[in-house]
Order: C-alpha cells, then structure tokens, then sequence
C-alpha cells in the first residue's frame, strides 16, 4: 500500500479523492484550509476536503501555518507521496522534498503553458481550441516540476471556465491513479519542462471583469465565459454597476440576454 498525503481544498478535490479511493490509494492523511466562517450567519464551516476525510474516517489537518511543527508531523508519518491539488497555500520547499517518492500536483493547462494560478480561464481568454491537464512533479519554483503526463482535450466553443474545469478535473481523477502506481513503480520518469516555452497566468481581479460593451464582441465573450463564476462581467450606467447574467456570441455580436442592476433582481 502507497501511503499517501493529500492536499486540497475545494469541492473539485473530492472528485479525484473519490477516485484514489475507487482505485485502491486512498491517503491516509488529508490536509486542508482551516474551518472558515461562510453564509449570511458566518457560521464556522468545514472545507469539502475535510467534510470528505470526515466521511470516510480518514484524519485531516488543517494548519494555520506550514511551520517547522507542521513538517515534523508529517515527517512522522513516514508517507511514500504527496497529492496537491487546488490547496491554496505556497509548500515550502522541504515539506515538498520530504516523501520518498517526492510530491505531484494536478494542474489544469498543459504546461510550461500559463504556469500560475488561472490556468483555465487563460486558456478561455485567449481563444485556446486546445488545453489540458498535467501532472507535475513539484518544485520549489511554481509550475516548473518535470512532467509525469499531459492530457490534452478540445476546448469547446461555448464552455465556461468553471465547466471547463470541472472536464479537465474528471480527467485528472481519471489519470491519476494510474501515474501515481507507475511513477511509484518506476514505469514512469519525469520530463524536464521547456522554460523557453513557458507562458504564465496572474491571479484574476474584481476589476478584470469589467467591459466596454460597445468594445470587441468576441473579447468581451470570452471574459464572460471565462469570469462567469467569478468575479463575473460588468459594465457601468452611470454610477450604477450592471452584471451581466446571460449572453451568447451571435453573427459576430456579443448579445446580452439578461443582467443584474446593482441593488436590484435579475432582469
């Protein structure tokens, strides 16, 4: 049995952990964000990732900070693997040497491709008809790991980013199992990545959504489809600001369907 840790926070995480455990790897450790407040009560609230190491009587940590204390813990735990998938917080570079066999991480374009922390809605705003998923393995230096495998897939033309994330996260969960038992085997050596080749993708802003609607059609699409979660697409009447709810891309015109008044119902 490959003794795995795993790091990870949102609701995305619990697909792939479903599928360690489907194939005979579930971790024994899960290590996530602390509890935070959430909804209109601020009550304190568990992340996916620990409600799921929960569920299945699984121990989880959640640290504040990644200290000295922190890596001695770990280091008692004698794991053979690392997982990092969405975690949030930057490893420092000797919890990230510390298993036997090193630590993976899943990430969503295929890289030296938009190495960063939005990889997917890159893909999106630049009109990518083609991205993927990687799995790295970790260094120090953000997204520069040599690479165990990339899949690559078609970007549909309509597709959000938080669908499109959802596709290439099934597909992660789907891989994953396999790359950790061949790499583990040493069926699998990493590849070095090209950093001449690399590009990179900057953590997104509440200002980045705004639009000029009379501005480029398909620019101001691909921000809607790529910001449709977050922070979403808005533009200005007056002082009042309009999100915009629904739209389409038709005959080479963004079309608004409906909109949220600041302050008000959707419309």
């Amino acid at each position: 049995m490959i003794n795995i840790a795993f790091f990870g926070t949102p609701e995305l995480t619990t697909v792939i952990l479903d599928s360690l455990k489907k194939n005979d790897l579930p971790p024994s450790l899960v290590v996530t964000s602390p509890d935070r407040p959430k909804g209109r009560g601020l009550v304190l609230t568990a992340t996916p990732t620990k409600k799921w190491a929960l569920r299945e009587n699984i121990s989880c940590l959640s640290p504040e900070k990644l200290d000295d204390d922190f890596i001695k813990t770990l280091a008692d735990g004698h794991f053979d693997i690392f997982i990092v998938v969405a975690y949030g917080k930057i490893l420092p570079e000797k919890l990230i040497n510390l298993p036997k066999y090193g630590t993976l991480n899943v990430h969503y374009s295929l890289l030296p491709k938009y190495r960063g922390a939005t990889p997917v809605e890159s893909a999106i705003l630049n009109g990518d008809e083609k991205t993927g998923v990687c799995i790295q393995k970790m260094q120090f230096k953000l997204d520069t790991g040599p690479i165990l495998i990339s899949e690559e897939i078609t970007v549909p033309p309509d597709i959000t980013a938080q669908d499109l994330r959802d596709i290439l996260n099934k597909k992660a969960a789907e891989i994953l199992p396999h790359v950790i038992t061949d790499y583990v085997s040493g069926k699998i050596k990493p590849i070095a990545q090209d950093d001449a080749k690399a590009s990179h993708s900057s953590k997104i802003q509440k200002e980045d959504g705004l639009i000029d609607i009379n501005g480029d059609a398909i620019l101001n699409y691909r921000k809607y489809r790529a910001y449709f979660a977050w922070p979403r697409t808005y533009f200005f009447a007056g002082e009042k600001r309009i999100i915009i709810s629904k739209a389409r891309f038709e005959n080479g015109t963004f079309v608004i369907e409906k909109v949220i008044p600041e302050g008000k119902k959707e419309v």
